[in-house]
């Protein structure tokens, strides 16, 4: 699957420090290799609706964390997935009477433009569920090897007793490990399991439902299972970083996690889990199925700045849960504004370079990183110019590490 355009970023010469960002698994801030080749896996959308807030806030916080990454010294080769083929999209297709593969594809060609204007950059490989079968079924071939598979009828489900992350990640309890997996796509009550928390890994050929051909019969893969595999095919048997938003800690990274541990055979999977918080409006959390959404292509498409709107979603920390308000926007244009004309000067403000990079290292501070510049600016407006290259200096290290020009 392709992509969208890689961004020009500009060399810089102030180094970031290795990053520190908050592992929900030990719930500490863990330093980030940058000695060697790093890797990360960010799940991706379901792309049967535009890209929504919440969507755009994680995709710029991992945007954000390669940028500074990068920038201390490491070679970040990222992966993410396209989920075109699952429940969702197919009850999107049955309720408009649309072809489910021609509403994933016009829903990932939006998602790639929203991306593009938002300066988000690109994954090294992007591969959509539908490509990546044969990976699903040679993973489910292992774990079958490793005698952690059982049938249910025509369906394979993993043995959850096989998983050393199960509770590690979510932090959740049994009672609302079974509450939650059943609200986010899981099964607890079929009869049959050997555990109501056992994860579906192939669900068999169903009347009107996709299918492809695979040893087991024809059916199409189970969700947790296809990002274990895609992870492991493109980024290898341990991954730096498993990211995506908090409401994937459970259950949909701590199985993916326990599936490629044991169909390898070898832990962690991941050193370090980190997650974004949740975006509301109207005090809800924005939500497909509720339909609370505000989509980037619609701000777009009301000549908004994109990046006043990325500015906005940096202006939260990206851990917090935080609420879109529209004057919030409209601050973010104002900031634009300074930092624009500060940019411009032909001399500015004493550079603080090592300031912004530290902040940004130390978990991802962006709401501090953007004070430090909103300071910078208007000194620099107010006339204190100490340093012809300053200015030049300065708005290039904000395209670097924060994204916004």
């Amino acid at each position: 699957m392709q992509a969208w355009t890689d961004v020009v970023i500009p060399e810089v010469t102030t180094p970031s420090p290795a990053p520190r960002i908050h592992d929900s698994a030990s719930e500490t801030l863990q330093a980030l290799n940058t000695a060697r080749d790093v890797n990360l896996y960010v799940c991706g959308i379901t792309p049967y609706d535009a890209t929504h807030m919440g969507h755009a806030a994680t995709y710029v916080a991992f945007d954000t964390l390669i940028r500074v990454w990068r920038n201390s010294g490491a070679t970040v080769h990222f992966a993410q997935n396209v989920t075109d083929v699952d429940d969702p999209l197919i009850e999107r297709a049955a309720a408009t009477g649309r072809a489910w593969q021609e509403i994933a594809q016009e829903q990932t060609a939006l998602f790639r433009s929203d991306m593009e204007a938002l300066r988000v950059l690109p994954p090294e490989h992007y591969i959509g569920v539908v490509e990546s079968i044969p990976l699903v079924i040679k993973r489910i071939h292992d774990l079958e090897n490793a005698q952690a598979t059982y049938s249910l009828g025509d369906d394979i489900y993993y043995d959850i007793n096989r998983a050393r992350t199960l509770g590690t990640v979510g932090h959740l309890n049994q009672v609302d490990m079974l509450s939650t997996f059943a609200e986010r796509g899981g099964d607890p009550s079929r009869i049959g399991k050997h555990n109501p928390l056992d994860a579906l890994l192939w669900r068999g050929e169903t009347p009107n439902d996709p299918a492809w051909d695979s040893d087991f019969g024809r059916g199409r893969p189970g969700w947790h299972i296809e990002c274990a595999a895609i992870a492991l095919e493109y980024l290898g048997d341990t991954i730096d970083v498993q990211g995506g938003g908090s409401d994937l800690k459970f259950p949909h990274h701590e199985m993916s996690a326990a599936h490629a541990e044991t169909a390898t055979g070898l832990e962690p999977f991941a050193r370090v889990f980190m997650h974004t918080g949740m975006v509301a409006l109207d005090g809800i959390k924005m939500s497909k199925s509720l339909g609370n959404l505000v989509f980037v292509s619609k701000l777009l498409q009301r000549g908004v700045d994109p990046m006043a709107i990325r500015l906005t979603i940096l202006s939260n920390h990206y851990r917090s849960n935080w609420e879109w308000f529209e004057q919030d926007l409209e601050a973010a244009q104002t900031r634009l504004d300074l930092w624009r004309a500060a940019f411009s000067l032909d001399s500015a403000a004493a550079f603080v370079g090592d300031e912004l990079v530290a902040t940004l290292s130390n978990d991802l501070d962006t709401p501090t990183a953007l004070n430090v510049v909103d300071t910078w600016a208007s000194h620099s407006l107010d006339g204190e110019a100490s340093s012809a290259s300053s200015a030049k200096n300065m708005r290039n290290l904000v395209d670097a590490l924060l994204g916004i020009v």
